[in-house]
């Protein structure tokens, strides 16, 4: 593993609103600078009441100004959302303002439901079919502009922004791989295909000037305290509100229970835990073990901390531990697993 980040969420807790929200995100990212995370990420959805980070170049900006040098970005920017080069025009600003510390990863999911998803692209055709087109289109905005390019993105042009791919399956591996870009695979909600995804990427890879070599990385949710048994409270807020939205009625981020039995039916918990599989919940030790285990079987260049903790102290300890344990893993030699023959074939 060569870096680990964190990626904030920006909750919205039960008896608490996004001004809040936004307060414990800056704060957080402070301490994560400190901590030696590498990047941090907020990430675009909409229609959610327990996530604040809709605006998400905005609350980007918030970020970059209350810190100093660790890199901020998208986790990303839903692109068939927008058009490209308001995307370019959002980036290029931020990098004129923070240079040489903004990131832009992109996602083709619509980071909400469906209807919401009509209302945000209006008479786009962002049905994600124009995915790989839309990110050719962002990524010519970026470039100097020719002596005879009647549309720039102004700021854009010529901006540095690097651009990471984001994915739940195995389309955007194949996108990144044939692009030549950073990958980032959704695991912390999604983790069904990550294995055939990462060995997509990593058999299809292309090399380019930027990136020579594949650059994996995995999203992680990371529940640390003192003890198991705190750790495992803690991440009953978590587990509560993936129920909320499981029932399809998601909410904000609820304070946590002492047990979940009773609270929701074994199919309910099935679905959870299938979910949230790639999460390490415990005490240093467990995490770390945990962690361990993952990066056994992803060999990733990079993990992505995220956890949704009521409790801002607690969160901050939480990733202050989290910290602690993959300062320690970084440069950690792992085997690249096996990509298994039928993949990508």
């Amino acid at each position: 593993m060569k870096y680990f980040s964190l990626l904030d969420l920006a909750p919205v807790i039960e008896g608490g609103d996004a001004a809040l929200a936004f307060r414990n995100t800056v704060d957080l990212a402070q301490h994560a600078e400190r901590w030696g995370y590498h990047r941090y990420w907020l990430a675009e959805h909409h229609n959610l009441p327990g996530i604040a980070s809709a605006a998400t170049a905005v609350v980007i900006s918030y970020v970059a100004g209350g810190t100093k040098q660790i890199r901020v970005g998208a986790g990303g920017i839903m692109l068939p959302n927008h058009a490209p080069l308001v995307i370019a025009e959002q980036f290029g600003t931020l990098e004129a303002l923070f240079p040489g510390r903004i990131d832009l990863g992109l996602g083709r999911a619509p980071g909400t439901d469906q209807r919401t998803a009509r209302a945000l692209r209006r008479n786009l055709g962002g049905s994600g079919d124009t995915f790989p087109q839309d990110v050719l289109e962002l990524q010519s905005y970026f470039r100097p502009p020719e002596p005879d390019q009647m549309v720039q993105a102004v700021p854009g042009a010529g901006a540095d922004v690097p651009l990471y791919l984001l994915g739940s399956s195995d389309f955007s591996a194949h996108l990144a791989a044939e692009m030549g870009l950073p990958f980032a695979f959704a695991s912390h909600f999604a983790p069904e295909y990550l294995h055939v995804a990462l060995a997509i990427y990593r058999r299809h890879f292309k090399p380019v000037a930027a990136l020579t070599a594949p650059h994996a990385m995995i999203g992680v949710g990371i529940y640390a305290a003192e003890t198991d048994t705190e750790a495992q409270r803690l991440a009953t807020s978590a587990q509560l509100q993936f129920l909320s939205m499981v029932r399809g009625r998601p909410g904000k981020l609820p304070p946590p229970v002492e047990s979940m039995d009773g609270i929701w039916s074994p199919a309910e918990q099935a679905a959870v835990r299938e979910r949230t599989r790639c999460t390490a919940i415990g005490s240093p030790a467990t995490v770390r073990q945990r962690l361990e285990e993952l990066l056994d079987e992803t060999a990733a260049d990079e993990i992505i901390a995220t956890a949704q903790i009521y409790n801002h102290s607690a969160r901050l300890r939480s990733f202050e531990i989290a910290s602690e344990i993959l300062a320690g893993l970084v440069g950690e030699k792992r085997l690249t697993p096996q990509t298994p023959a039928a993949v990508g074939r």
